[in-house]
């Protein structure tokens, strides 16, 4: 598989939580939370539960950061 997504983090799955047509995935990387929005059926296809070992493949076009 290639990605053109350069920014990867190992994480495990901590919780989820689904909707119909979206879920959260919880994810626990290095003592911090990330949480992943995917379609139920792409988490539903990976076969993703509690204690899962996933990779997060990150690729943002943009980001903002806001300080007081």
């Amino acid at each position: 598989m290639k990605l053109s997504a350069r920014n990867t983090i190992p994480a495990e799955v901590t919780g989820i939580t689904k909707g119909e047509a979206t879920a959260n995935v919880e994810l626990s990387a290095g003592g911090l939370r990330l949480v992943a929005s995917i379609t139920t059926e792409a988490a539903e296809e990976l076969g993703l539960g509690i204690g899962s070992r996933v990779t997060a493949y990150v690729k943002a076009s943009d980001m903002i950061l806001a300080t007081d």
